[in-house]
């Protein structure tokens, strides 16, 4: 069977998504869409959906509608995001709430969730639309339940690393799982091998979130593609906070708790600070032993999927591309 690699996806799901045009009015609720959608980004969403979907069938064109609702169901997303965050830039261009209004970010987010509905049921085939409108609502649910754990932990002081591990699940992990689920159902694979994607996807993201966290503090900002310690300037509460409260003692605690309760302390000596207090604990290596242990139970169920092996190369090596990432 033809095989695509990533990049011939990624550069046709591009281009479909770009050609994208909205003829009805008024300009004012359709040009943010367009905005949104033009910053790029790496369509990783609809490319995992390609790519599970070309595990069964040749014709991957035929799912590019499902693949361009992921995407902007994922920019609707971040859209409603920035503006929840009041973030002033994404991708390196001002935000939608920032270019035009709080009000006009609303509306076209809701507009994106609703074209992405549509999007996802254009031309899909009578016996798949069920399966993939449940995957997909049940989807866009559980990234709500995410985000407002997300919400709520940010008020939380006694988070622990279980509820953490959860919410990034469900804030990250599902949307990649459910890319990769629905595309196989669309491909008309067995419901065995739906699931197995499905936690294929679900390990990955995981693994792909704590590689933040972790890049956030020991990363390279030339790699890494922002800077470093952003977390930390913050007070997220990612893995490596919630583990170093967690493992750190009394006085290293204390310490850390001070850098945390501190309104004006200078950014740089407070990045040092804290992550000399993260490598008194080893947070690095903990951190880096999760990552490989998620990946590695994600590859399993790759492995568990039956389609011959040369069939999934693609998949794992883009897998693959996206976690070597100076780790």
């Amino acid at each position: 069977m033809r095989q695509q690699s990533s990049e011939q996806l990624m550069k046709a799901i591009h281009a479909y998504i770009g050609a994208l045009s909205y003829s009805r009015e008024p300009q004012g609720l359709y040009d943010p869409i367009e905005y949104v959608l033009d910053m790029g980004g790496k369509r990783l969403r609809p490319v995992l959906m390609l790519l599970a979907y070309n595990l069964y069938r040749e014709d991957v064109e035929r799912v590019y509608p499902q693949a361009a609702a992921i995407e902007t169901y994922h920019n609707f997303t971040l859209l409603h995001d920035d503006l929840m965050d009041n973030a002033d830039m994404r991708r390196g261009v001002p935000t939608v709430h920032k270019k035009w209004d709080a009000n006009t970010a609303i509306l076209s987010g809701d507009a994106m969730l609703i074209l992405s509905y549509r999007f996802l049921a254009q031309e899909c085939s009578a016996e798949a639309l069920p399966q993939v409108m449940e995957v997909f609502g049940q989807t866009a649910l559980e990234i709500c339940e995410g985000q407002q754990w997300d919400m709520e932990f940010e008020r939380r002081d006694d988070v622990t690393v279980e509820e953490y591990i959860e919410m990034i699940r469900l804030k990250t992990s599902v949307l990649l799982a459910g890319a990769l689920k629905m595309g196989a159902v669309l491909g008309g694979a067995p419901a065995e091998d739906a699931e197995r994607l499905y936690r294929f996807g679900e390990r990955m993201g995981l693994a792909f979130q704590l590689q933040d966290d972790y890049l956030d503090v020991y990363g390279d900002p030339a790699t890494f593609g922002k800077k470093i310690g952003g977390d930390i300037l913050c007070n997220k509460k990612t893995y490596m906070l919630i583990t170093a409260l967690q493992l750190a003692e009394p006085d290293d605690r204390k310490a850390l708790e001070g850098w945390l309760a501190a309104t004006d302390a200078d950014p740089a000596e407070k990045i040092v600070a804290v992550t000399a207090l993260y490598n008194k604990v080893g947070i690095a290596e903990r951190c880096r032993e999760k990552i490989a242990a998620y990946y590695a139970e994600g590859l399993q169920s790759l492995e568990e999927v039956g389609v011959e092996a040369a069939l999934k190369q693609p998949l794992k090596d883009y897998v693959g591309q996206l976690m070597n990432r100076q780790l």
